[in-house]
């Protein structure tokens, strides 16, 4: 029995052991490989996507931007001096006229009438003078009879001249060379005298007002650049530069007037609303970014820098800002990425995939543009 036994006893030992290793082992691999699967998870963090733009060196100006119209430098309401019908019409809406033009004729018979009736007068009086002056030196005529007939000469000349100019004002003259703006008279018309029948404009020189911050006073002087952007022209510029600076500043408003002048005569027009930029300072190849990488935060500005695939955030000192770009004076280098497109999802260290880069125009090294001729 005991040999029995013993035979009986030995394999049920080994499968047990067997079955205990088996177990232990799959005890201790479940936990390990679950632990893989989650460190692999924490290692493959998914890279946000942006885009970046190149720090790179542009000509920035500091400026004040405003808005005003375009107004004429001079502009003239051409009246009727004197009444009658309308003859002729020499010019048309749109026409370019110079000081002195002829621009319509009225029916002048009663002014000419006077005129002529005016010269006999004259004519019959310088007569009589001649006359009373002989008789004088031969004292056949007192003295205050000559001085007499010298008064009433003197009064028919004056008469003659009124007669004159009367005349005169059946032709309609532009006192201001420009363009004929609007007319309101017609051939067969009655014209009242002082009533108008033109308006002329003068848009050989255009101007506009803006009215600037008082802050900005010991900036702004009489011939600096102006640039202006028309809504009517779109992807246009036009060079002009300050004229014009009243001294006084508006209590109520605090600011001063500006008025800055144009060369006219182009695709300018009076009445053109515009968007004007007085350039004062100019900062010549300066590291400049996009305004969009700045981060929207308070205090401190700041923007994602790309750096070996990862965001790191950077504090900069910024200076000018001109169309959309702004200058770096410390914290950036040229040829620095930073995020412009994505800075949302962005934290310290995140790794970044770069989707699109947008490098700035590059500076122009010429001299700064000049105000446009006056």
């Amino acid at each position: 029995m005991p040999a029995f036994r013993k035979r009986i006893s030995h394999p049920s030992l080994l499968a047990l052991s067997v079955a205990l290793s088996l177990a232990l082992a799959a005890c201790s691999q479940g936990p390990s490989a679950e632990g893989n699967k989650d460190g692999e998870a924490e290692t493959k963090t998914e890279a946000v996507v942006v885009e970046t733009a190149t720090v790179a060196r542009r000509n920035l100006s500091a400026s004040h931007v405003g808005t005003a119209a375009l107004e004429a430098r001079a502009e003239a309401q051409v009246a009727a001096k004197t009444s009658g019908v309308a003859l002729q019409v020499l010019a048309e809406e749109g026409q370019a006229v110079r000081a002195g033009q002829p621009l319509a004729r009225l029916d002048g018979a009663r002014a000419s009438l006077q005129v002529a009736q005016t010269n006999a007068q004259v004519a019959k009086l310088e007569a009589n003078y001649r006359r009373a002056a002989q008789l004088a030196e031969q004292q056949l005529v007192s003295a205050n009879d000559v001085d007499q007939l010298r008064f009433d000469l003197q009064n028919a000349r004056a008469a003659n001249q009124m007669a004159r100019l009367e005349l005169s004002y059946t032709t309609v003259q532009a006192p201001i060379s420009g363009v004929i703006a609007s007319k309101s008279i017609k051939p067969g018309n009655f014209v009242q005298i002082n009533s108008p029948v033109f308006r002329i404009v003068d848009t050989s020189r255009l101007e506009a007002t803006l009215n600037v911050p008082e802050r900005e006073i010991d900036r702004i002087k009489q011939g600096q650049l102006v640039v202006l952007h028309v809504d009517a022209l779109p992807g246009r510029s036009f060079t002009g530069q300050v004229e014009r600076i009243a001294p006084v500043v508006d209590a109520g408003s605090g600011t001063f007037r500006v008025i800055a002048g144009f060369a006219g005569e182009g695709s300018l027009q009076p009445g053109m609303f515009g968007r004007l930029s007085i350039q004062y300072e100019q900062r010549l190849q300066v590291p400049a970014i996009p305004r969009s990488a700045l981060l929207d935060e308070s205090g401190e500005a700041s923007v994602y820098v790309v750096r070996d695939g990862k965001a790191e955030r950077v504090v900069i000192e910024t200076g000018h800002s001109e169309d959309g770009y702004l200058e770096v004076r410390k914290g950036l280098a040229v040829g620095d990425q930073v995020v412009i497109a994505g800075k949302s999802a962005l934290r310290e260290g995140s790794p970044v995939q770069v989707i699109g880069t947008t490098t700035a125009p590059k500076a122009e090294t010429s001299a700064p543009a000049q105000p446009a001729n006056n």
